[in-house]
């Protein structure tokens, strides 16, 4: 094995187009118009809920893998600040009245396939979801308190890194996260599936959120709802110069 020469630079370039399509969703382009209707919103935290308690599970069961081992960070873990989201807008009983989506239960039998089968892939879940968290995931968390007019310190603990809490060391723990990714001991065959399977990470999610369109076409009607979905929204980590898109809701950096 040799080390990865780059992967993190590699990993950018090569989910260039799929963080574009990502940001291009209607669903996305009405959250960054500032239209947040609570019901999709919460169904779409319940999807992170079973998502992130996988992911989490699976990358705690490889911790000790040489490879797992470099980009594993409990202070990423999501799942217990989802559990006070969910415990907000489903009430003490929300355990029972939650349920994935198809589009989620696939996405969580995915991250159980690798991590059965190929373990060195959960590197591109890990990096597609919490690389996305802290860059973008931020500017979501805005736009969402301002539209849901949320109680301080209710309905976004999601988005909240209480060991990661400030933009700066922020940017510091995404170049320590970018520093264990160069320093992975893998052959260009697994960099080149790693990359491939962060690509299709990235398409489960498109499919996530694909489920809650309805709702919020119903929430604002169909004219309002094609009006603000017609435009495109240049790609962030397509732009020329390499400079992200402002509203970058998953890798911006």
């Amino acid at each position: 094995m040799i080390m990865s020469n780059n992967l993190a630079l590699k990993l950018r370039e090569g989910t260039s187009h799929s963080h574009t399509l990502a940001e291009n969703t209607a669903f996305t382009k009405c959250f960054l118009k500032g239209i947040v209707e609570r019901e999709p919103f919460r169904k779409l935290l319940a999807d992170f809920y079973f998502l992130y308690s996988t992911l989490e599970q699976e990358l705690e069961r490889h911790k000790d893998d040489p490879v797992i081992s470099k980009i594993y960070f409990p202070e990423l873990n999501r799942k217990e600040n989802l559990v006070k989201d969910l415990e907000y807008y489903y009430g003490e009983n929300w355990a029972a009245d939650i349920f994935p989506s198809v589009a989620g239960q696939t996405y969580v039998a995915r991250i159980r396939e690798v991590s059965q089968t190929e373990p060195a892939l959960l590197v591109a879940h890990s990096y597609v979801r919490y690389m996305g968290d802290l860059s973008g995931g931020q500017s979501l968390k805005n736009i969402a308190r301002s539209a849901l007019e949320l109680p301080e310190n209710k309905g976004t603990q999601f988005y909240e890194f209480e060991q990661i809490a400030t933009a700066e060391a922020r940017r510091e723990f995404k170049g320590k996260y970018r520093d264990g990714l160069n320093a992975l001991l893998i052959d260009e065959t697994i960099e080149e599936k790693i990359i491939e399977e962060a690509n299709h990470a990235f398409k489960l999610n498109r499919d996530v959120v694909h489920e809650l369109e309805a709702d919020v076409k119903e929430a604002i009607g169909d004219h309002v709802f094609e009006l603000i979905t017609r435009q495109a929204i240049p790609g962030a980590t397509e732009h020329p110069h390499g400079q992200g898109h402002p509203h970058s809701v998953a890798i911006a950096e």
